[in-house]
């Protein structure tokens, strides 16, 4: 709970709340997804590799640039939480912070993952969602969010006083160091903030803090994405499962997850680009 106001209101306070707010990044100019590319290219393609991630359990996989990929629920209800990384330099990863400034604290259709800087390009484009049909619920939450930062063994210790060893930010380091060949020390710092795949989120009204609340994920949902760049993905079946009441759990039911991967007829992608690293000339300004 936050503590109490400790200075009384200015006599203006009223005034002051009222201000209309802004959007941060306006995006007008953002480069805009050739959604009509995408939807073309996804009527022919094919599946080409598969990857059941266990129950409290991460595994890491391959996507080439200009395939898709999906997350799909096989079994039951289940959130997963995932990594991205350019396959040929792990220091390009998702940038979960900058994409939520983008696009809002839940995405789908149409979004973008962003990578983090100085590349900051698309790494990957939502093109289909099963639960796009959700939008917001009366508690203000939505599905896949870019807002939590993963369910890991250090706040646990903060919170709980004890070693729990399935997080989603160990599964993913131990995913990621056995993909790489190698060690969990090397492969810890590489894992980053998530997209939480099928989660339910968002404020409190009162102390707006993060809340999760049960995923409307039923068999056979899938989100799905394009990939821009060559990515290694990296994803985690949560401990939480479908995150109802609990993460870090050995008690929550959990399922596996599924990650399909596509590759469409070249010829549906006449035109198509990977994105360029990002054009900022790196002079971080007079010196």
């Amino acid at each position: 709970m936050k503590y109490k106001p400790q200075n009384p209101a200015p006599d203006n306070a009223d005034e002051l709340r009222k201000i209309a707010p802004t959007v941060c990044y306006p995006i007008d100019t953002l480069p805009k997804p050739d959604m009509a590319l995408y939807s073309k290219a996804r009527k022919s393609m094919t599946l080409i590799d598969e990857v059941i991630i266990p129950p409290r359990d991460g595994r890491c996989f391959h996507v080439p640039a200009g395939h898709f990929f999906r997350v799909v629920s096989v079994e039951g209800p289940q959130v997963g939480d995932m990594n991205l990384w350019n396959a040929h330099d792990l220091n390009e990863k998702f940038y979960s912070g900058k994409t939520r400034a983008l696009h809002g604290t839940h995405i789908s259709t149409g979004d973008r993952m962003w990578s983090s800087f100085p590349a900051m390009r698309p790494m990957a484009t939502v093109t289909y969602d099963t639960l796009d049909w959700y939008g917001w619920d009366e508690y203000g939450a939505s599905v896949h969010d870019v807002i939590g930062t993963r369910c890991d063994p250090y706040t646990n210790d903060v919170l709980n006083g004890t070693d729990y060893h399935y997080c989603c930010h160990s599964n993913l380091t131990r995913a990621l160091a056995a993909f790489q060949n190698q060690s969990l020390n090397g492969a810890e710092p590489l894992v980053h903030d998530v997209l939480n795949v099928f989660m339910c989120t968002g404020f409190m009204p009162n102390t707006k803090q993060y809340f999760m609340k049960s995923s409307p994920v039923q068999l056979g949902d899938y989100i799905e994405f394009f990939a821009e760049i060559d990515l290694i993905g990296g994803l985690s079946a949560c401990p939480g499962g479908d995150c109802s009441s609990t993460h870090s759990s050995d008690t929550a039911a959990c399922y596996p997850l599924k990650v399909e991967i596509y590759k469409p007829a070249p010829e549906t992608l006449g035109g198509w680009q990977p994105p360029a690293l990002n054009g900022y000339s790196g002079s971080h300004g007079k010196e």
